[in-house]
């Protein structure tokens, strides 16, 4: 009698999840939001493709979105947070 056959690997390419939330992360919080953004969703989407944990994607989302509506208060109170 064989063994069954091992359970298949993850899918072929890298494993960027944890580059892309920090990415995301860094950067929504220091300087451009929507960047941020886009980071943390590359971050959930290898997440998924390798079966990682999606939070460090989420929280690059939250500050990519806390960044850009702090600067909108900045800016509507008559500080401009871009000079």
């Amino acid at each position: 009698m064989t063994a069954p056959y091992p359970p298949p690997g993850a899918a072929a390419g890298q494993d960027r999840t944890t580059l892309w939330g920090v990415l995301g992360i860094v950067v929504g919080l220091l300087c451009c939001g929507v960047l941020g953004i886009v980071f943390g969703y590359l971050s959930i989407r290898d997440a998924r493709r390798f079966g990682n944990s999606p939070v460090l994607g989420w929280l690059g989302i939250a500050f990519g979105v806390l960044n850009i509506v702090g600067n909108g208060i900045l800016y509507a109170g008559g500080i401009d947070p871009f000079n």
